[in-house]
């Protein structure tokens, strides 16, 4: 929910939009401040830094000034996103019906530390995404059969960007985790080419591409059921100390 007021906007997280308990998922805050950057071109790429967790349910304050956008909370700044032009590599197509099996082996239903993310939570249907990234056998990939609730429906009847960037953020995690594991997203950058739609069957593939210290590196794409690629995205996530 946003409000203008003077040469800012006051943005408030529903709390439908969680990721761990009592902050914003990573991924729809991303995309939320990314769409205050790009509003103009919605087809390039933007990286957005996450430096604090972001409260739900409280009024924060989002600025753009030339090409940066901020997000913060009195003087603490929570989120940052920049356009860049480095292109993004999308891990291969895995079609629908595979990557609705894959998810026979989502590492969260034997152990989950957010069970109530808004996109990979143990969430009732229609109220999260329910996307449960399970490995693809012989492909060093794990996907998910994304079904897009019509409750996503925005004002357009298309479902908005800051959901897709939610579905690109967390298949990157469970490339590494193993049940019971965490992390928190520390940065995704995202290009969404096409818009998705309410009640459509999409391919969330994902894949870790490398571990240095703390960080854990990964990529992901949203595909259309004929292949079609709908948007990509490449992560990093820092592990708890």
């Amino acid at each position: 929910m946003t409000t203008a007021t003077g040469l800012q906007t006051v943005v408030t997280v529903p709390a439908r939009f969680r990721g761990p308990e009592g902050t914003a998922n990573g991924g729809w805050i991303a995309g939320t401040v990314s769409e205050a950057l790009n509003g103009a071109r919605p087809d390039s790429a933007v990286e957005v830094t996450l430096h604090a967790p972001t409260p739900l349910e409280t009024p924060l304050h989002l600025r753009r000034l030339a090409d940066t956008a901020t997000l913060t909370h009195g003087d603490e700044l929570l989120v940052e996103a920049i356009g860049v032009t480095e292109p993004l590599e999308a891990p291969p197509f895995v079609p629908f019906p595979d990557a609705a099996r894959a998810e026979r082996g989502f590492p969260g239903l034997a152990g989950h530390a957010f069970p109530g993310c808004f996109a990979c939570g143990l969430r009732a249907p229609g109220d999260g995404l329910r996307i449960f990234p399970g490995p693809v056998e012989g492909t060093g990939l794990v996907a998910a059969g994304w079904r897009v609730p019509m409750t996503l429906t925005g004002e357009d009847g298309l479902v908005p960007g800051a959901v897709i960037w939610s579905a690109l953020d967390c298949a990157t995690g469970w490339a590494h985790f193993r049940p019971g594991e965490s992390a928190l997203l520390g940065r995704l950058t995202a290009r969404v080419h096409r818009r998705v739609y309410p009640g459509g069957a999409y391919s969330v593939v994902a894949r870790a591409t490398g571990r240095q210290g703390r960080k854990l590196f990964g990529e992901s794409a949203v595909y259309e059921i004929d292949g079609t690629l709908v948007a990509t995205a490449k992560t990093i996530w820092i592990t708890p100390a």
